[in-house]
């Protein structure tokens, strides 16, 4: 792991995995651009074996809550921006996972991101290379989570293609070797059903093809120690090897029965349904062998944590490639954002506009304009969908609704609605975010680099000043009227703008 030189770094990071089998934590001191591990935290919780009927129980969410508390204890004197958390497969599948995700925030006392499965499959390969000797030939990464797998093309740096499918080690055994018995009619179903799942995506991924295959994640390392414990001492997970491992689990008929040396307790409940998706996943890819690699997702986030701590953040690199993508005009985009950011100066303090609320904000002012790619009437709308579904490599789920909201009330009517049920974000905030993005875009609809000399904003709790230059109305007459059509539509929220004219002695 790497960090930029900084005389601004702070002394600790750490990040926090929080996946459907288990949650994981590191801690890393920084000093003189060097990154060492102080601390390692895991503990199985095996969230995903309380989902029923896409509801997260009360007993996991104990054994959840139970586990970030110990973590909790230990971040306690951590600021925000020095820890990044992530939820997985469990925390997307969970219809309560709001509820849920706001008790556990309490008792790991940072925020929780969820992450979609795209976006896992980044974080994972970066963990792969940023802790294993990775080759620079075309590699196949496959991650065999508690309720989903990752499977990710790459080449040096670049990811050729990802694949987050809903199959898991807990929820694959839970549903295919229930109560612990293990026997070939149900291996057969679980393999054909694991088989179904990839079948969809077995094609393209054979045409990209690989050089090699790598195994992050406790799944692959548990089959590779089985493996050798059952043959050679350096042997790697290949068919040959599978299949003895299938017959030791067959013959012993019940989880509970299986006798081999390397296998930990806490990873006995999950083997059948992680050796079955295994097994599938080298049929349907057609790999000979796979070797297990050390790092993975928590890796993956303490690197791309490092990378903004260090002012290499992959977020503003994913923002110029939409710019490109979407052939936005850029200077425009500038414009808005750096308005954006002078409002922001002069409110922030007074509305509590913490980084949380900012970024999002200027995120979202560069990105307004992407939705006219596909049609000038109603762009703000294409854009909520470009953001909303968009792969958005360094985004978490909750930064992609936050920017799709704000780019899609940049302009026509405002809605309370679009605000209700954001993650770290309230209605009154998520509103004066909508206002200063709308004020900005306002401010800049001449597209001009002048900026307004003499152009003064002052907040209050419910009122916004603004002091517009000398003869602004006769000079300006189509902004002028938009900025008064704004502060009458801003009564409906409950806040005043008030618009007044420098004097000519001023």
């Amino acid at each position: 792991m790497s960090i930029t030189n900084s005389t601004d770094l702070p002394k600790f990071a750490a990040a926090v995995d929080l996946g459907s089998n288990s949650f994981h934590m590191i801690i890393v001191r920084l000093e003189e651009g060097s990154v060492t591990v102080v601390d390692r935290l895991r503990e199985r919780v095996r969230i995903a074996a309380g989902l029923e009927d896409g509801v997260l129980n009360k007993k996991a969410q104990q054994r959840a809550f139970r586990c970030l508390e110990k973590f909790g204890q230990r971040l306690r004197e951590f600021s925000s921006e020095t820890v990044r958390a992530v939820g997985t497969n469990t925390f997307r599948r969970a219809r309560n996972a709001n509820e849920f995700r706001r008790e556990a925030e309490l008792a790991l006392g940072h925020p929780i991101e969820i992450i979609s499965g795209g976006e896992e499959a980044r974080l994972i390969d970066l963990g792969v290379r940023c802790t294993h000797p990775v080759p620079s030939e075309r590699r196949l990464l496959i991650d065999i989570g508690g309720g989903s797998t990752e499977l990710i093309i790459g080449e040096d740096e670049h990811l050729i293609a990802t694949e987050s499918l809903p199959l898991g080690c807990v929820s694959w055994s839970q549903e295919f070797f229930p109560n612990g018995v293990i026997d070939e009619d149900r291996y057969r179903e679980a393999l054909t059903a694991a088989r179904l799942e990839l079948r969809p995506i077995q094609e393209r991924f054979r045409k990209l093809g690989w050089e090699f295959a790598l195994g992050s994640s406790g799944t692959a390392h548990a089959i590779q120690s089985l493996i050798r414990s059952l043959g050679r001492a350096s042997e790697p997970v290949t068919r040959h090897g599978l299949l003895r491992l299938r017959e030791e689990i067959f013959n012993a008929g019940h989880i509970d029965a299986i006798q081999i040396p390397e296998l930990k307790e806490d990873r006995r409940p999950v083997l059948p349904g992680g050796i079955a998706i295994m097994h599938a996943v080298f049929k349907s890819m057609k790999i000979s062998e796979l070797t297990a690699a050390s790092g993975g997702l928590r890796e993956g986030i303490l690197e791309d944590l490092l990378g903004r701590l260090g002012n290499h953040d992959i977020r503003e690199t994913t923002i110029s490639a939409f710019l490109k993508r979407y052939q936005v005009d850029v200077d425009q985009a500038d414009r808005v954002r750096q308005t954006c950011a002078e409002l922001l100066g002069s409110v922030s303090t007074v509305w509590n506009l913490g980084a949380e609320a900012q970024l999002p904000l200027l995120w979202a002012a560069q990105l307004h304009e992407i939705g006219l790619a596909i049609a000038h009437n109603g762009h703000q709308k294409h854009a909520e969908y470009l953001l909303r579904h968009a792969d958005m490599p360094g985004f978490s789920t909750d930064d992609q609704e936050m920017i799709a909201v704000l780019v899609r009330s940049h302009r026509r009517s405002l809605s309370k609605s679009r605000f209700e049920g954001l993650p770290h974000l309230d209605v009154e905030t998520g509103f004066r975010l909508s206002l200063l993005l709308r004020l900005a875009v306002i401010l800049n609809r001449e597209r001009r680099d002048e900026a307004f000399p003499g152009l003064k904003i002052k907040a209050k709790s419910k009122r916004l000043e603004i002091q517009l230059p000398t003869n602004f109305k006769e000079t300006h007459p189509l902004t002028s009227a938009e900025l008064q059509a704004e502060a009458k539509g801003c009564k409906n929220w409950g806040v005043e703008i008030r618009l007044t004219e420098q004097s000519n002695s001023e």
